[in-house]
Order: C-alpha cells, then sequence, then structure tokens
C-alpha cells in the first residue's frame, strides 16, 4: 500500500460521520494488540489553545533529548502534520504500512456491524505508528469533548491538559459551559494530575474541581500573579512568570494563558523523573511556530493568516492583531467560516474595521456559502465582495495590494490549509 492509497483509504470512512464512543476502538486496538499501552502520554483537551500547546510541550521534550510523538489536528497543509515524531511528519511509509495492518480488521469490524469512523481509524493507526517509533513520550491532542473521543482509551496519562473553554460543536457537547467541561473532563482519570489554564468561567472552573476531587486528581492552575507580560506585539511576546523570563514568537495575550499551562505541565514530568532543564522551557517555548494561528505571512504588506474558527478564538486573533487598527493602512479581510459557528459574533468586531471584505467558499461540506457570509458583512462593512473559490480571492488581492495596505486571511483552519501556499509563495517573494 503506498501513502496515497492508504490516506484515500482513511478518508473513505468519513462516510461513517462522527459517532463518539469508546467501545468501537477499545474492540480495534485489542485485535491490533493494545498499541496505545505501549505509549506513555500528556493528553490535552479544551476548546481553544490545544495545538500551541500540545505543539509546545512536544518541543520542550523535544529539546531536552526525547523521542516525541504527536498527535494533534486538523492540520493545515500536509496530512501528516497530524502524526509527528521529534517534530517533524512521521514517515510516509511506516504510516502506509500501519494502515495496511489496520484496514482488513477495520473491514471484519465492518462485516459485523462495527463501523470504524475516519477519527477512529487514524488514531488507531497513530498508536500502532508510535509504538512502533518506540516513542518516550506521546503528547496527544484530544479531536472532539473528549469523554468519547477516540483518543480517550488510554490509561492514566502522564500529565492531563486542559486549554481554554467555551462553547463550540455545542450540537455533541452541548450547550453550555457545564456541559462542554464535563466532556473535557471525560478525560480525567483515577490518581492522575491535571493541569488547567487559568481564566475559566467560574461554572466551568466547579465542574473540573469537582472532577479532580472526585477521581482524586491533583489540579494544578498556573498562577496569575506570578504573571507579568514585558513586551507584546503582533511578533510575539515576552513574559515572566515564577521569576523567569520567556519568550514565544506565537502573539496574543492568550499565548501566555497557554504557555503557562505548558510550563506547569512540564513541571508536572520534571517531579515524575524527566530530566528537562529551564533552557529546555524556554527554547522549546521560543520554537513553537503553528501555521494559520495569528501566523505573518508577510510584514510588507502586513499578511497575516488565522484559522480560528469559533467565537473565542475570532476574539483571541482580533486581540492579538489591535494595534494594527492604529496605523492609517487600508484593511481588506477574507473569510470564510463553516456552517456551524457562531459567524456573525465571531467576525462582526473584524468586518467593521474592513475597508473590503471579500466572503468566500471553503472546501467543506460543511462550508457557509459565500453570499451567505457576505449578507452578514454587509451589516457591519460598506465594500463587500462575494467569491466562492478563496484562491480566486487571494490571486485577486495579491495583485493590487501595496504597503500602504493590511490583508487578515481568517475563519477557519480548512480556508487556510486552502491558501497558506498560494500566500507563501507570493507574499515571501517580496517581503
Amino acid at each position: 500500500m503506498t501513502f496515497n492509497e492508504a490516506l484515500e483509504y482513511i478518508h473513505s470512512l468519513l462516510k461513517f460521520g462522527i459517532h463518539p464512543g469508546l467501545s468501537r476502538m477499545d474492540t480495534l486496538l485489542q485485535i491490533l494488540g493494545n498499541p496505545h499501552k505501549n505509549v506513555k502520554c500528556v493528553h490535552v483537551a479544551g476548546t481553544n489553545g490545544k495545538g500551541s500547546t500540545s505543539t509546545a510541550i512536544s518541543n520542550i521534550l523535544i529539546e531536552a533529548g526525547y523521542n516525541v510523538g504527536l498527535y494533534t489536528s486538523p492540520y493545515v497543509t500536509h496530512f501528516l502534520e497530524r502524526v509527528q515524531y521529534n517534530g517533524q511528519p512521521i514517515d510516509e511509509k511506516l504510516f502506509a504500512q500501519c494502515v495496511e495492518i489496520i484496514k482488513p480488521e477495520i473491514e471484519k469490524m465492518s462485516e459485523q456491524g462495527a463501523q470504524i469512523t475516519e477519527f477512529e481509524a487514524l488514531t488507531a493507526t497513530a498508536f500502532l505508528c508510535f509504538s512502533e517509533l518506540n516513542v518516550d513520550v506521546l503528547v496527544l491532542e484530544v479531536g472532539l469533548g473528549g469523554r468519547l473521543d477516540a483518543t480517550n482509551v488510554i490509561d492514566t496519562p502522564l500529565v492531563n491538559v486542559i486549554t481554554s473553554l467555551s462553547l463550540d460543536h455545542t450540537a455533541v457537547l452541548g450547550d453550555k459551559i457545564e456541559q462542554i467541561a464535563f466532556e473535557k473532563c471525560g478525560t480525567i482519570k483515577q490518581n492522575g494530575t491535571l493541569v488547567c489554564s487559568y481564566g475559566q468561567k467560574e461554572s466551568a472552573m466547579n465542574v473540573i474541581k469537582d472532577i479532580c476531587e472526585e477521581r482524586n486528581n491533583t489540579l494544578i492552575i498556573p498562577e496569575q500573579s506570578e504573571i507579568e507580560v514585558t513586551e507584546q506585539s503582533i511578533f510575539g511576546m515576552q513574559f515572566d512568570y515564577k521569576k523567569q523570563s520567556y519568550r514565544t514568537t506565537l502573539s496574543g495575550t492568550h499565548q501566555v494563558q497557554n504557555m503557562t499551562t505548558v510550563i506547569e505541565a512540564v513541571n508536572v514530568l520534571k517531579e515524575k523523573g524527566y530530566t528537562i532543564t529551564e533552557e529546555d522551557i524556554k527554547n522549546g517555548i521560543l520554537k513553537t511556530q503553528l501555521p494559520a494561528r495569528v501566523e505573518i505571512i508577510s510584514k510588507n504588506p502586513l499578511v497575516i493568516l488565522d484559522g480560528g474558527h469559533n467565537e473565542d478564538g475570532a476574539k483571541a486573533f482580533y486581540n492579538a492583531v489591535k494595534e494594527c487598527f492604529d496605523s492609517n493602512k487600508k484593511l481588506i479581510v477574507i473569510a470564510g467560516m463553516m456552517n456551524d459557528k457562531a459567524v456573525e459574533n465571531s467576525l462582526n468586531p473584524l468586518i467593521s474595521k474592513a475597508d473590503t471584505f471579500i466572503a468566500v467558499t471553503p472546501e467543506n461540506p460543511r462550508a457557509m456559502k459565500a453570499e451567505e457570509l457576505g449578507k452578514i458583512a454587509k451589516k457591519y462593512c460598506h465594500n463587500v465582495i462575494t467569491c466562492d473559490n478563496a484562491n480566486s480571492a487571494v490571486d485577486s488581492v495579491k495583485t493590487k495590494i501595496t504597503d500602504s495596505d493590511m490583508l487578515f486571511v481568517v475563519g477557519s483552519l480548512y480556508l487556510a490549509g486552502e491558501v497558506r501556499s498560494n500566500l507563501l509563495e507570493h507574499f515571501k517573494k517580496i517581503d
């Protein structure tokens, strides 16, 4: 089986949709010899910030000399961004070999009426790959929710992490923050340690505290009183925490929230015997970069790509770039959203700042049509254009944009994945 054949097979399982539940995964992994029991995990749940938190923990462990697996979602440009080994996508040949092993077992289960979903198949493949690679630690990001997510088949992890919580995927997880917290807390196993980001809503925090107590977990929350932001711009942040100074190229105060969570999670690993220096932590945080998370594509003209896809993510982006609005530069916004998001609440602050707003339709079955997004945008911006094809919108803008303009491409990681190569190819040449 080639890598493309393996990928085609994994994607073919999308037809079974999303069906939360652990029984199918338990059965499949048992047939495969329980590869997930061969790896020690850091389990990361939350609504926003999972990607940067997971990647930073992985980078710190790599700096410390460990062999590290990283399982995240979604990807932006290459599918195997989701399955990494020591900071790089795993070998395509290994991935294909592991899919070849699981495919007949999935087909046997299907014949017996147990349909494995795309995410379950990918998660099982990842466990198989990481077991084969004999990783020292696997940083495992939850896909959806937590309690019934396919990643939650693991035993008590080295440390649990819960990042910022807000309403998202409400049709599956519930439309109250307490319900969201309950689902995320489903990853908390007996006698473990949970590191939880500060700044959670009180009602969510009450759920987290209750479940930690019920399951005999140590709860650690970064101490806000120990944080001082010393530098802040769209090009990164510098902050002090517990008398140490850290720098991140990720912008926005929400990244300080994420990175202090990372620091506390790594401190738990140190207590468990992992040899990690303060220098490893600082270097790992500094080296953490993620595509399409307030990503500066170009400085002149200023071009920023962001995949913040829900209301809190959009607010975090707006806060990260608000200093730009003090300039006299014209702002062009290209945006595309999924239909199941709080579109108007997410985008209206940014739309109202735009001189030109271009609504596009991302390549995804759940995408909101450009015309529909355009109607919303017209409430806040006088110059709204609709364009079904995102790259056509980028092509149109890049031939006209000047150094006195700014271009923000926002709204969905699916959109970011479509246009990122196009943006980089053009604007990196002229930056």
